[in-house]
């Protein structure tokens, strides 16, 4: 459902975008904004694209595990995919995953938040839960914390990362 919002959201941003764009330059200088960039899109895509795999082939040589080529190789594809598609908003989206040190930030949030939904799963299948079923808290027990899980004896009030105080201990 999130992302069917995300793209409901995107593609009313993107008209939006593209109206004001024609109402500002017209329709020429809009069209060749966006054949522009997906021109850019397109020569940028193929190069770190090959890079890429030259990486990917040199990983394999060294017996080393290519997990970051395959990150990259995953975002650069939806970063063709969104250069494709038609709109400034999804042009400026999949440049931002071509350039190498803002595709790093992309691939190692969502390593971050992989592990994160890693622990959260084998924790809920050890406690008898769906694995998706989120944070755990089992009778108080299991706590998420900045430093990782723990054991505490005692109600737990509040285990969401974010909040903003600490929970209150009877």
């Amino acid at each position: 459902m999130r992302v069917f919002a995300v793209v409901l959201i995107g593609l009313a941003v993107e008209i939006t975008a593209l109206v004001a764009a024609f109402g500002a330059w017209g329709l020429l200088p809009t069209l060749g904004l966006l054949v522009l960039g997906g021109v850019v899109g397109s020569v940028l895509m193929r190069r770190e694209g090959a890079r890429t795999m030259a990486a990917f082939s040199e990983a394999l040589r060294n017996r080393r595990q290519p997990h970051q080529e395959i990150a990259d190789g995953v975002l650069i594809a939806a970063a063709g995919f969104l250069i494709l598609v038609p709109g400034f908003l999804s042009d400026v989206l999949g440049l931002f995953l071509l350039f190498p040190p803002t595709r790093r930030l992309v691939s190692r949030r969502i390593a971050r938040r992989s592990e994160q939904r890693e622990r959260e799963m084998v924790l809920n299948l050890r406690y008898g839960r769906t694995p998706t079923a989120g944070g755990v808290v089992i009778d108080g027990d299991v706590v998420r914390g900045p430093a990782g899980d723990a054991v505490v004896d005692g109600v737990v009030v509040d285990v969401r990362p974010d909040a903003a105080r600490r929970p209150e201990l009877p």
